[in-house]
């Protein structure tokens, strides 16, 4: 699936033709036509279109001005032989149907597109074979790739990030630029809002084996119960997937947990779906804790409660790091922290119904 962030206007009806003599016949605007236009030499309009930075700003706007005038469209190809760039971005999710990617994607789309760049747009399907394979395809057609919840391991993203620019989010290969969101701080919002409300036993829903996020998640779930003198316990693993949730929640009410942490809103939301459907209460019998606040957290039955994660933001990040690294990008346009290779933005727990004081007495299976 790809998505276009590099596109032109195309030449309307009532533009004036690059040559008179062509009026009527729809001829492709060519580099000489626009080096007629301003007067100047071809190899000069070929540099200012695509390597602006090697050329004077004054007369980098003129030549680009005239070639939206005349309604030029670059071909790509062309270009990429030339200045040796394809000026696009592979940005590879796990999950295109999962909500929390469509920030991910919204975030990668408008800073490439504002950078004049193209998005190249890959599922792998929670596939570490897709996602090798995608890599593996994309070297000739993107100058460089974001992988979001990539799940390879840290040793296959570190060779190919000595062939070919990465950046990852939410993971922590050594000597590749990472975008951290801080999950593990929400966590710890989470269990204090519980310890709060009364709970002293909380079940963690884990995720995928595969998820880096998960394991971290889990660690920080453990440190902060042991801090705060609460017990934890752990059931899984499950997909990321709303029917998962189903089973999550038999899982849970097995165990008698009076409150949950799931590894993601898309469980956590098929959680409260079957709970409804045993006649368990949430907040009153159970609460349940999801992770994203993607889109739809606030409109479930109870509406849920959930770490707030700035998703977009953390896709903006990851292509301007990528673009520092391409050099296509100013050192003011880096996020702070890029030098030491990791950018970690905050989260916050959004508190909603679906959590509320511990019940007196756990709500056993019937």
């Amino acid at each position: 699936m790809v998505s276009s962030a590099d596109t032109v206007p195309t030449r309307g009806s009532d533009a004036v033709p690059a040559d008179p003599g062509t009026a009527g016949t729809h001829r492709r605007v060519t580099i000489r036509d626009i080096a007629d236009a301003t007067g100047v030499a071809p190899s000069t309009v070929s540099r200012a279109l695509s390597l602006p930075d090697r050329v004077n700003h004054v007369t980098q706007q003129r030549i680009q001005q005239a070639a939206r005038e005349l309604g030029y469209v670059a071909n790509s190809q062309a270009r990429a032989l030339t200045s040796g760039r394809t000026r696009a971005v592979a940005v590879l999710v796990s999950d295109i149907t999962n909500p929390f990617y469509f920030d991910v994607i919204r975030g990668t789309q408008h800073q490439l597109s504002a950078a004049g760049w193209t998005q190249l747009l890959v599922d792998t399907e929670e596939s570490a074979d897709a996602e090798l394979a995608a890599l593996s395809a994309i070297a000739t057609k993107a100058d460089g790739a974001v992988l979001t919840a990539s799940r390879l391991s840290d040793a296959q993203i570190a060779r190919f990030a000595e062939r070919t620019p990465l950046v990852v989010v939410n993971r922590r290969p050594a000597g590749v630029p990472s975008v951290l969101i801080d999950t593990p701080g929400g966590v710890e919002q989470a269990v204090q809002h519980l310890v709060s409300l009364g709970h002293r036993d909380v079940l963690y829903v884990a995720g995928p084996d595969s998820s880096w996020s998960n394991e971290r998640r889990w660690r920080a779930l453990v440190r902060v119960a042991k801090r705060l003198g609460v017990r934890v316990a752990r059931i899984g693993p499950h997909a990321p997937f709303v029917d998962s949730g189903a089973a999550a929640a038999d899982a849970a009410v097995n165990a008698g947990a009076t409150a949950c942490i799931a590894f993601n809103d898309l469980i956590a939301i098929g959680m409260l779906a079957r709970l409804r459907e045993r006649g368990v209460r949430v907040p009153e019998d159970m609460s349940v804790v999801g992770c994203d606040d993607i889109f739809g957290a606030d409109f479930c039955n109870p509406p849920l409660t959930t770490m707030t994660s700035p998703i977009e933001r953390a896709g903006r990040v990851a292509i301007r790091m990528l673009l520092g690294r391409l050099g296509a990008a100013t050192v003011d346009d880096l996020p702070p922290g890029h030098d030491a290779g990791a950018v970690a933005l905050p989260t916050h727990l959004t508190v909603r119904e679906s959590t509320g004081p511990a019940p007196s007495s756990p709500h056993r299976p019937s």
